[in-house]
């Protein structure tokens, strides 16, 4: 038995130790949908999976709350599948190993999936609960959200009949989320023909690890370092002082996440072997150096490889360095109207050059949609200019916030009611489905809640169990008060 089943509230983490043995990576949703419709049928709840792979499920009124709004409950059913380079885990097949660590639940090794596991757990426990006092209620538990919000641009608009959306993908517990922003894909792509390696060179691989990597919306404002961006500090000064040419590169594999690791096999000649270990060990202390107080045991380092047959030309190689170098990466620009939050970014995700393919993924996201649209047209312009095809794809607008909003008066009220504290009504950077479904269902009043987590989208990922009693309360009273039709 999971020791995670002993904490309370009992309902939610029951159900939530159920879904970590149930694969469910993005793009891979087939077993986690079967398990949410047996759960369903086996409480006697109404369930079907939609034409866009979502899971919706009704449960009727408790006796004497029929008069009520009707409720839509909103999460997410697949997880990020991001591991430690030790991890042997199988995202699509094993499942996740949790642990507690004093007020924190954990996974070993990889990735928790409390974003959002914990919303469709708690969804789950609301279902099959007998004595909770409620008014009518939908669930919806989309698919695929964190590889481009793919269950919730393909909801029908006609089939849900709620008007209040509670969404569960909040990761501050405490804070009621009124808007998000919206965010777009840009995707650079080249082919080209690899040349044949001096065959009197050396190759090394160079690996910058050890970064915290994260969110790429919650944690983009931190300043976390990008995996991406510094290897391409030293790769470029390799390739200028030291011959070297660039055979692949890996680094990043989540648009949503900041990258934690970046590898790359250059060649170079043997007798420059010894510089290009000192510009290793250089920037391992610079690194370290920038990025004291927010990274911790940065590494970098240097392995001898075998010789590749063949590397990337030239001026292919000169035009990719120095775009991955100029590209933008981190916070474009803060909201004017409120410093502390993040208006406009961009992450560069994803990089993979090899085998006469080169690859680059970046999200970008702004509250801003002229923002959004710059920093768009400006990572457009510099692979562009790269040589590179760019193509922008995954758009989603942000969620305006409604200032006026009768839930938020009611949730803000419940909330002091239960705590003896005022709740922080924001908007955040995340991007969240509700300004998708919104889109779809626009007399939807909609708030956003959660329990606290901290590192989603990485091998760190962690959930502060005392917040989930909090959050349940909050949302079982807000159920039990929502107003009548």
């Amino acid at each position: 038995m999971s020791e995670i089943k002993n904490l309370k509230p009992e309902c939610i983490w029951r159900n939530f130790d159920a879904l970590t043995h149930v694969p469910r990576p993005s793009g891979h949703l087939e077993k986690v949908q079967q398990f949410l419709l047996d759960f369903a049928k086996k409480n006697g709840v109404e369930a079907y999976k939609d034409e866009a792979e979502n899971i919706v499920m009704r449960k009727p009124a408790t006796p004497g709350m029929e008069n009520r709004k009707t409720v839509i409950l909103q999460a997410h059913m697949d997880m990020v599948p991001q591991k430690e380079l030790s991890s042997n885990h199988n995202f699509e097949t094993d499942p996740i190993q949790t642990y507690i660590d004093g007020d924190w639940v954990k996974a070993k090794g990889t990735t928790l999936g409390t974003d959002d596991g914990l919303g469709v757990a708690a969804i789950m426990a609301v279902m099959e609960a007998k004595n909770l006092i409620h008014g009518p209620i939908e669930a919806l538990i989309t698919a695929d959200e964190e590889t481009g919000m793919f269950g919730a641009n393909a909801l029908p608009s006609t089939q849900l009949k709620g008007e209040i959306l509670l969404n569960l993908d909040t990761e501050q517990e405490g804070e009621m989320i009124i808007g998000s922003a919206g965010g777009i894909d840009i995707t650079a792509t080249l082919s080209y023909k690899e040349t044949e390696s001096e065959k009197d060179d050396i190759a090394i691989k160079l690996t910058v690890k050890g970064l915290k990597g994260g969110h790429s919306g919650l944690e983009i404002g931190e300043g976390r370092g990008n995996a991406n961006k510094m290897l391409v500090r030293i790769i470029r000064e390799a390739i200028a002082d030291n011959e070297a040419q660039l055979a692949s590169w890996h680094g990043g594999n989540m648009r949503n996440a900041i990258p934690f690791q970046a590898e790359a096999v250059i060649t170079l000649p043997k007798e420059n072997k010894d510089n290009l270990l000192a510009l290793a060990a250089y920037y391992k202390e610079i690194f370290n150096e920038e990025y004291k107080g927010i990274e911790n045991d940065i590494d970098v380092t240097a392995q001898d490889v075998a010789l590749p047959a063949t590397v990337v030309p030239q001026e292919i190689q000169d035009n990719l360095v120095n775009a991955i170098y100029a590209a933008h990466n981190g916070v474009w620009r803060y909201i004017p109207s409120i410093p502390n939050i993040v208006e406009t970014s961009s992450n560069l995700a994803i990089i993979d050059i090899a085998n006469g393919e080169a690859s680059i993924q970046i999200l970008a996201r702004s509250s801003s949609e002229s923002k959004k649209k710059e920093i768009a047209t400006s990572l457009h312009s510099c692979f562009n200019m790269a040589g590179m095809k760019v193509v922008f794809g995954g758009a989603y607008g942000g969620w305006d916030p409604n200032t006026d909003s009768e839930l938020i008066k009611v949730m803000r009220k419940i909330y002091k009611d239960l705590f003896n504290e005022e709740p922080t009504v924001q908007v955040v950077h995340a991007g969240l489905e509700c300004s998708i479904i919104l889109s779809k269902y626009p007399v939807l009043d909609i708030c956003s809640f959660g329990p606290t987590l901290l590192s989603p989208h990485t091998p760190n990922e962690r959930a502060f169990w005392p917040s989930v009693p909090k959050f349940w309360a909050l949302l079982t009273k807000t159920l039990e008060e929502i107003p009548a039709k």
